[in-house]
């Protein structure tokens, strides 16, 4: 099994729970759980399920999704190698709010509730940096939201697009290439529009040359004009 990522010397994605931590504290974190790796398609978290383990992704890409209504899930997220999942439950005790399911391989571990807790008495500044967390993904619900009433769907898009650079995204010949698994009707879902909107608001961008896509990739290519597109400003990061 392959080291963790803080041990072979890589750094953790900008946003992620381990990147907040101080090195020392992040190591101590990274030693409280079991360690499992599982193949794409294993899911880690069932929503609806009362149960209070975390979840510390080591490497990885996992998908946030919910029950609506009508039998449909709706994808919520993302979450990468350096993120948390499973906190909400860890410290309310009340049933999984959503369920996440791995996209690919995945290295992962699981921390018991009362070992979390005691890890954050012993580490305060660690626990600042939950709070933090918590609020960064609260405001990020809340922008979608917004997003959802106050913009067209092209302006949708380009926001979404423009985030997953930052979250995801890495530096190609061409642009930033976002190697997010991402379908269509999952960047609908993210979006909250049709899978019709969004083809056309993608052929929009791809004509206005903001952004290339292939199966499942897209290739941002001019992201300063795609973030003015979104009326993202820097310190909406």
């Amino acid at each position: 099994m392959r080291l963790p990522r803080e041990l072979s010397g890589g750094e953790w994605p900008y946003g992620t729970f381990l990147q907040r931590l101080a090195p020392p504290v992040r190591m101590t974190l990274l030693g409280l759980g079991v360690r499992r790796q599982v193949p794409a398609g294993q899911i880690v978290i069932h929503e609806g399920i009362r149960e209070s383990h975390l979840v510390l992704l080591e490497e990885g890409l996992t998908k946030v999704t919910a029950s609506l209504p009508d039998g449909r899930s709706a994808l919520l997220s993302l979450r990468v190698g350096g993120d948390l999942v499973g906190e909400m439950s860890a410290l309310n005790n009340a049933p999984r709010s959503a369920t996440v399911t791995t996209c690919g391989p995945a290295r992962y571990s699981v921390i018991q509730p009362d070992r979390f807790k005691r890890f954050l008495k012993e580490h305060p500044d660690a626990a600042l940096e939950l709070a933090a967390m918590v609020s960064d993904r609260l405001r990020w619900s809340n922008r979608r939201r917004i997003d959802f009433t106050s913009y067209p769907v092209k302006l949708r898009v380009a926001r979404v697009v423009a985030e997953l650079c930052r979250t995801h995204g890495r530096q190609g010949p061409d642009g930033i290439i976002i190697d997010v698994r991402l379908t269509q009707p999952d960047l609908a879902t993210i979006c909250g529009a049709s899978e019709t909107s969004i083809q056309k608001a993608l052929r929009e961008l791809r004509t206005d040359g903001l952004v290339d896509t292939d199966y499942r990739r897209i290739t941002v290519r001019d992201l300063a004009s795609l973030r003015k597109l979104g009326n993202l400003e820097s310190s909406d990061d």
